[in-house]
Formats: structure tokens, sequence, C-alpha cells
């Protein structure tokens, strides 16, 4: 599913460093599932938290086998946006699928009429992805659940994708130090915890990167495509 900051172009090289020394019955778990975009890649035990409750409600229905519609006008967007709690999972599912880049509420996409392509129907090609990863979601046990909150089963395989520090959408909305610390912590737990960032504390190790544009750069400023270097990294004391 389409989503801001989603690293699906970046599966295939994250995915079999992530995975390399997982065991067959290790948990893979998401503290920041998103778009669900890695986790429906991975096989075995999955958790995936999240916490915006709209989009986790979302995914726990969707996998139950709920389907949202695939024609929201631009007014049923603007009444689903404010009427956000009549439904929570249609609420998730528009609030990101039916908007503009998959930005949390960031404008109704829908049919379009553009410069390179001419008319493109955004709604429609989000709901055929959807289409197409819902066979890949079954048996993945979505949580409403800050990353801290978050019940993760002893020697956890972890990847995380916080919001990404000094990026004007994240702006003074999440703790990266306590994030960190968190990190460490789950670490010398006997987690093994993978994280997506473009920059980390000095005892932790970059495991890949890779230059790549993006419309949420390092710069502080979204929009756009800008060079950005995406990286990898392991708590390393």
């Amino acid at each position: 599913m389409k989503y801001m900051g989603s690293k699906n172009r970046f599966a295939k090289e994250l995915l079999p460093i992530i995975l390399k020394d997982r065991t067959p019955e290790q948990w893979y778990v998401e503290p920041f599932v998103g778009g669900a975009n890695m986790i429906d890649k991975v096989d075995g035990k999955r958790i995936g938290g999240e916490y915006n409750k709209y989009i986790a409600e979302m995914w726990d229905k969707l996998e139950s086998g709920w389907m949202p519609r695939s024609d929201y006008t631009r007014e049923d967007y603007k009444d689903i946006k404010t009427n956000i709690d009549r439904d929570l999972a249609e609420s998730g599912y528009v609030g990101i699928a039916v908007s503009y880049c998959g930005k949390w509420f960031g404008g109704y996409a829908g049919l379009c009429d553009t410069k390179s392509s001419g008319l493109v129907d955004y709604q429609r090609q989000a709901y055929n992805n959807l289409l197409k990863q819902l066979p890949n979601i079954k048996g993945v046990e979505f949580v409403h659940s800050s990353y801290q909150d978050l019940e993760i089963p002893a020697n956890s395989l972890i990847y995380c994708d916080p919001p990404y520090e000094g990026t004007s959408k994240y702006k003074d909305e999440f703790n990266h130090i306590e994030f960190w610390e968190w990190v460490r912590v789950k670490t010398k737990q006997g987690h093994k915890v993978f994280v997506s960032e473009y920059k980390a504390p000095e005892d932790f190790k970059c495991v890949w990167e890779k230059e790549t544009k993006s419309s949420l750069s390092a710069n502080g400023k979204s929009g756009g495509n800008k060079l950005s270097t995406e990286k990898l990294f392991v708590y390393h004391a």
C-alpha cells in the first residue's frame, strides 16, 4: 500500500540483511508497520504494531476479510475526514490510500490529468495494489500500540522504520532520544533490532546504505524529489 516513507522499493535489499540469521520459530516484529510494505514480504510469525489507531484497525480488519470501496469521491473523502471516528478501518484506508502520496489525509487522490502520463486514476491504482498485497498479510498480528508498549516475544527480530529525525512532517512530534535508548535496551534484552533512518547516534553501526530520490528528505523539507541516503543501523556497543 502506498505510504509516505514506504520502504517497498528497498525491501529486496533490506530483507536479506535483516532476515539473514532468523531462526524458523523466531518472531518478526515491526513496531511502525505503516503501509505494511516490508512485513508483507516476510513469512512465519509476524507482529505489526501501529500507533495510528485508524491504520491499525484498517490492517486488522483487512486481515480478517473486510474490504473498502474502490470509488470514494472527493465528498466522501471530506465526510470521512470530518467524521473520522465513525468507522476506524475505513478512515484508516481513506486516510492513506485515497490521499496524495500516501500522506495521512494529505489531500484527495482520485482521477488526475498528469503531464507525463495523461489521465491517471490514483485511487484505482491504490486499490489494485491492495488486492495484490492482501494474501501476503494473512496471519500477521496487527496491534494498535506505541512502540514502547508493544508486547514483543523474547529473542525477536525487530525492524523499525520510525519517523525520521529532521524531516518537516515529524518535527517536534517524536522523541528520537527516547527511541534510540529503547533500541539499546531491546538489543541488550536479546532481540536483534534493525533501524531505518538517515542518521543514528555514534554507538550504532550502518550495515547498509543507498543514495536515492525521496519526497521526505534529510534536509528537513518534504515534497518533490531530493537526494537522500537511506541507511540501516544496528546497535553496536
